[in-house]
């Protein structure tokens, strides 16, 4: 009894150690005699046991926080700058032959590429242009990283933070520039009314009562309002009917 019990355990342990189950999201690089044999799975792998020896490897995606990385910029400004990396595994086997830890090693020169691509730009690209340093920083890194069988797919700035002292100064720029930005629009409304309005003098002084007539429509808007006093003066042409009138109503008597 004490032999069969000490078979089926052998046997359960050879098999424990011979089958794993891998996911579909993982693969097992295996390794012979030190030798590598390749990567295996999704699935049911069989190993040899003592002989084999593997690495589990994850194929999702990775998300890096990048830490804040202090940089000056090439405009001479110190600010501080961190993002974010996602990346994945595309080649397990190079993943483990060709880098000791990928992860640490992805780390460390996102670190690196995001201080050299930062400290070559100026304030306003930072600032304003974070897409096309995204797409450096992504480029660099997926050249870099391709030797370990690494795909960056993405790059992000996060935050870049300035000096309060210049960020005072970027703002009162900015409301100058708003400032400026009005009055030329103000100048330039009154400008176009200066000349709507001299057109439309043009064409009432060429007409006869042209404005007189502008006179009588704008009697009602200022009649409109609350306390005002309408001294109307009457055109010399009704003055000079009146007076006939008067001197012919005088004659008839």
């Amino acid at each position: 009894m004490e032999t069969i019990l000490a078979v089926v355990f052998i046997i359960l342990a050879f098999l424990y150690s011979s089958l794993k189950v891998v996911r579909e999201y993982e693969r097992l690089v295996v390794f012979r005699l030190g030798h590598l044999v390749g990567s295996r799975g999704p699935g049911l792998v069989l190993l040899i046991p003592v002989l084999d020896r593997f690495v589990r490897v994850s194929l999702r995606v990775i998300t890096l926080d990048v830490p804040t990385q202090d940089v000056i910029t090439r405009d001479n400004v110190t600010a501080s700058v961190n993002a974010v990396v996602y990346y994945r595994v595309v080649d397990p086997n190079n993943a483990i032959v060709n880098v000791e830890n990928y992860m640490f090693a992805t780390g460390q020169l996102a670190q690196t590429t995001l201080r050299s691509v930062a400290g070559q730009a100026e304030l306003d690209e930072l600032l304003a242009e974070r897409d096309k340093l995204n797409q450096q920083i992504q480029k660099i890194l997926d050249e870099a990283t391709d030797p370990w069988g690494i795909k960056v797919t993405a790059v992000e700035i996060k935050d870049v933070n300035i000096p309060e002292g210049l960020q005072r100064a970027i703002s009162r720029q900015a409301a100058a520039e708003r400032e400026r930005r009005a009055i030329v629009i103000q100048a330039e409304g009154e400008k176009q009314a200066s000349e709507k309005l001299a057109e439309a003098a043009a064409v009432l002084g060429s007409s006869p009562g042209g404005l007189f007539i502008r006179l009588l429509r704008t009697l009602p808007e200022i009649a409109s309002q609350p306390g005002n006093i309408i001294a109307f003066p009457l055109p010399m042409e009704l003055r000079h009917l009146a007076d006939a009138l008067d001197l012919n109503k005088k004659q008839n008597t």
